[in-house]
Parts: structure tokens; C-alpha cells; sequence
């Protein structure tokens, strides 16, 4: 009879952390034997009770290793929704545009509280847009120059295309920066918000509609309805408290480095998992592939 689950482990295989005495390891504490997926990078076992996870977790800390237990059915995936900012680049591109203005510090802060879900979204969107107002062309340009992808983000999305699934960036963030990134990294479809632009300059406002954690949601379920594609053919993957309703949409949910609360959230779920030390390719680790 198959193990109905997956113990994964990942890691930065710069770190170090991840090696044959930790396949040891959890070979003693699962009564498996085991395998590498990657060296240094993914090992998985099988194994029956996903509390397992647990034990294996307390035996390896504080070694900086991700360790998830998911079903083994329906592994691979169809379709990836993947948010932008802190998941596929390193910025927050709002913070760098108020890196302009002068008023980087608030702009952080109210960032950083909108991503742990303590202000509400669209509410907080549209007053950290105001603040950029009078920003020109010539600014946005400035600050796409700043752009640096995370570690695994390229082949991330290849891989996936080259197994045939779907790829869509889906950003709370903005056209202007998301469209080149998604052209970049090679997604199929790229959804964000669109500054208005009157004159060279930012008015303050955003065209309508705006991109919230609702409309996150609803463009994962409408692509797998597209594809023909069941829940548990689609992986999600974002960092904020506006990602989570397309996380937990998805038949793998991934919070990626991300903000307490979805963690948490991605934790108790059967269907989630936590990546906070490796890069992108664990996405495809979680995979088996």
C-alpha cells in the first residue's frame, strides 16, 4: 500500500545544513530509507503519519532546514500562481518608489503592516499610492533598475513550462514593473494594478478595478477552470496576508519567507507548506521533481 505523504526537506545547499548526517537522521526517526532529490538541497522520505513532521523538526533545530509533510498524491502541478514582491523579486517596489519621495520609512511600515493583515488592503493600496504622487516616468525607470530576482525564480517557472503547466504573476503591485518581470521569468499570463498617469506624471491613483487578495483568489480559480484543472493541480506561492486566499485556494499553498500570520495559516493546513530557507526551486523540490 502507498505512504499516503511526503516528509520534505529543503535547504540553501550553501548553508550546509542539509547532509547525510541529517538523511540519517530522519531515516532513524521515519524507518525509511529515503532518497535525495537534490544533494545538499532536497532530500524526501515516505512516510504514513504527517506528525512525523514534528519530531523530525524538534530532532534538526535549529538547523536551517524547511521541513513539510504533503500528501504524495497529485504531486505535480498544472498551474502556478505566484505573486511578485518578496516572492519572485527581492523588493517591495512601493518602498522603493517612496525611496524617492523621501518617505521610504513610512512607506515600509505601512507596507509591512498591510502584509501582516493588521490594515485592510485596497484601504492601504490606495493611501500608499497617494503618496507617490507627482512621481514621473523617469522615476518608475529608476527604480525597475533595482530589481534583482530571488534565487530560483528562473527556474522555477521553466521547469514548470517545460512539464506543461501554466504560469500567471499575480502582484497586488504594479503593471509597470510586474509586466517586465513576468516577460523576464517567462509567465504566461501577468494580472497587477495599473498606476494612473496623467501628463508623464503619478496622479496618486490607481485605475479600477483594483487587485486585492479577493481578486487573487478568483484569478487562481478561474485559470484552473480555464485549464480544466482541479484545486489539487494548482501550487500558489506569495508572502503576504493578501496572498492567502489564493494559497489556501490551491491544492499546494506555499508561504514563501513570509509574514507571521501566513505562516501560521499555511502550517495548520493539510495542504501547505512553509519554505523560509531555501530559494525558489524547493517549489519544484515539493514537486518530486
Amino acid at each position: 500500500m502507498p505512504h499516503p505523504h511526503v516528509l520534505l526537506l529543503t535547504a540553501d545547499p550553501a548553508s550546509g545544513a542539509l547532509d547525510e548526517s541529517v538523511a540519517t537522521t530522519v531515516r532513524a526517526l521515519t524507518g525509511t530509507q529515503g532518497h535525495w532529490l537534490k544533494p545538499d538541497a532536497a532530500f524526501e522520505a515516505l512516510i504514513d503519519n504527517p506528525a512525523l513532521r514534528d519530531t523530525v523538526a524538534a530532532s534538526l533545530a535549529p538547523r536551517p532546514i524547511d521541513i513539510n509533510a504533503l500528501p504524495h498524491e497529485s504531486r505535480v502541478k498544472r498551474l502556478l500562481v505566484a505573486d511578485m514582491e518578496s516572492t519572485m523579486i527581492e523588493q517591495e517596489m512601493i518602498d522603493e518608489l517612496a525611496s524617492l519621495t523621501g518617505r521610504r520609512e513610512e512607506m515600509s511600515a505601512l507596507t509591512l503592516a498591510t502584509m501582516r493583515g493588521e490594515i485592510d488592503f485596497k484601504t492601504s493600496l490606495c493611501h500608499r499610492v497617494n503618496l507617490l504622487a507627482g512621481l514621473t516616468n523617469a522615476d518608475l525607470a529608476t527604480v525597475a533598475a533595482r530589481i534583482t530576482l530571488i534565487p530560483g525564480a528562473t527556474a522555477l517557472v521553466a521547469t514548470m513550462k517545460t512539464n506543461g503547466a501554466l504560469s500567471a504573476l499575480v502582484s497586488g503591485g504594479f503593471t509597470v514593473f510586474a509586466e517586465p518581470v513576468a516577460r523576464q521569468l517567462g509567465f504566461d499570463r501577468c494580472f497587477a494594478n495599473t498606476l494612473d498617469i496623467e501628463n508623464g506624471r503619478l496622479t496618486g491613483r490607481l485605475t479600477e478595478p483594483i487587485l486585492d487578495a479577493a481578486q487573487k483568489r478568483d484569478i487562481l480559480l478561474g485559470l484552473a477552470t480555464e485549464r480544466g484543472l482541479t484545486p489539487a493541480q494548482v501550487l500558489a506561492v506569495g508572502d503576504g496576508a493578501n496572498d492567502l486566499p489564493m494559497l489556501q485556494a490551491a491544492g499546494l499553498g506555499v508561504a514563501f519567507r513570509a509574514k507571521p500570520a501566513v505562516r501560521t495559516a499555511m502550517r495548520a493546513s493539510p495542504t501547505g507548506a512553509l519554505i523560509d530557507h531555501a530559494g525558489l526551486e524547493a517549489l519544484l523540490h515539493l514537486q518530486g521533481l
